[in-house]
């Protein structure tokens, strides 16, 4: 059984009704964070207990909202691999180091954890039309498991935002809305919207269940790692539920004696081109103010203000963390790096963790020694319009100088 008691505001501990269709606090306006009753969780589940539980991150089924197992909506997300990189963290300097690559997961990105625990939660509370605003692979992850619950899906995303994310809003059913404009001018669509239509905003943060799921990443580095956290964490972050949600679940799991005290340091990464959460940071404020102009590729990071930002800054104060912006071509770069070093293509937000992680290695912020920890929370393969191909054509039966086709010094370039 899942052992959720009820909602509690995240800024000023107001508590809610988790039987009820709720967004975020009525006296704050700030996010609710489900809460669970840990002690019975302690007497009922033990870390032995996960063992040859299902592969996604269902088998945390205790620490998520979903009362009834009957209105889970699962694809089979999570369990993803935690994969040692010993090429890549020998190149820059860190040994241990380690990619959880969300790749994988159903949609290609981690957005499918999130939205699975808000539609089955939805699903349970009776909810039968949903709508976002999306810089474009939660849109697609709503529309699948929309799909898949039977409810249906309206969807708002820049008109910029990857073509693949609109294609698969499409053809899974959603309606689908392209905007002039950032997320945040979608945003304003969908609360526009919901007198008219009576559609259940799944906005970041804006319900209380998205944030469960993503907290799934932290249990599974926890319990992949033999239960004692890694030294680093870096995150790429534009709602920011990631960091959000794990730095919640240690909190949890230290309460039911799973973990020690110790946590890793947060590392937020946003872009250069959309970095309100770095500025915030480097002036000591507690909550960012919008950015104007965001541009950046990464899609995902275009996220001018979140409505968690202050929850993102205490994860990474608290944890001795840092926040950090890089460049659009630093991003890039640590594409092709994290590919050609260990096999792994990562979305550019993904790829920002590496970018940042060379960075704070040549400051002298990380060791050595350390244990690092990168997010890669999506697949490159929703980006493939950023890359150009640069490949000889031939045609069959010409005589070819494989030598001078592939060239040499290219040759030895690839084979390192």
């Amino acid at each position: 059984m899942s052992f959720l008691t009820h909602l509690e505001c995240s800024k000023c501990g107001k508590r809610f009704d988790a039987n009820r269709l709720q967004t975020v606090c009525d006296a704050c306006g700030k996010p609710l964070f489900a809460r669970y009753d840990l002690d019975a969780v302690g007497e009922a589940l033990t870390k032995r207990d996960l063992v040859g539980r299902e592969a996604s991150m269902w088998r945390y089924y205790e620490l998520l909202p979903v009362r009834d197992r009957r209105n889970i909506v699962s694809l089979g997300e999570g369990w993803t691999p935690l994969t040692h990189a010993p090429r890549l963290g020998a190149e820059i300097g860190v040994p241990n180091l380690w990619i959880k690559d969300e790749g994988i997961i159903p949609t290609g990105t981690f957005k499918a954890r999130g939205l699975s625990a808000a539609v089955s939660k939805a699903k349970e509370l009776g909810v039968r039309r949903v709508a976002m605003p999306s810089a474009g692979n939660a849109a697609g992850a709503l529309s699948a498991y929309g799909a898949r619950a039977g409810i249906e899906v309206y969807v708002f995303m820049p008109e910029d935002a990857p073509k693949v994310n609109a294609v698969e809003s499409q053809i899974t059913g959603a309606n689908v809305v392209l905007v002039r404009g950032l997320i945040t001018d979608a945003g304003k669509l969908v609360a526009e919207g919901m007198a008219e239509m009576g559609w259940f905003s799944v906005s970041t943060l804006k319900e209380p269940y998205r944030v469960e799921g993503k907290k799934t990443m932290g249990l599974e580095v926890a319990e992949q790692m033999g239960w004692e956290l890694p030294d680093v964490i870096i995150y790429p972050t534009g709602g920011g539920t990631g960091i959000i949600g794990m730095w919640k679940v240690f909190d949890e799991l230290e309460r039911l004696g799973w973990i020690g005290s110790e946590r890793p340091r947060m590392v937020s990464v946003q872009a250069e081109g959309c970095a309100p959460i770095p500025r915030a940071y480097a002036a000591g404020a507690e909550e960012s103010e919008l950015w104007e102009g965001a541009k950046t590729v990464a899609a995902g990071l275009r996220v001018p203000k979140a409505l968690g930002d202050f929850l993102v800054l205490r994860a990474v104060r608290e944890s001795g963390g840092t926040a950090l912006a890089v460049s659009d071509g630093e991003l890039m770069d640590a594409v092709g790096l994290m590919a050609r070093s260990e096999g792994i293509f990562p979305c550019p937000e993904g790829a920002a963790t590496l970018a940042a992680l060379r960075r704070i290695v040549n400051d002298g912020q990380v060791d050595r020694d350390e244990r690092v920890v990168l997010f890669n929370t999506g697949t490159g393969l929703i980006y493939t319009d950023l890359f150009k191909v640069e490949a000889p054509t031939v045609s069959p039966g010409e005589k070819l100088d494989f030598r001078s086709l592939f060239g040499r010094a290219d040759h030895s370039r690839r084979a390192r």
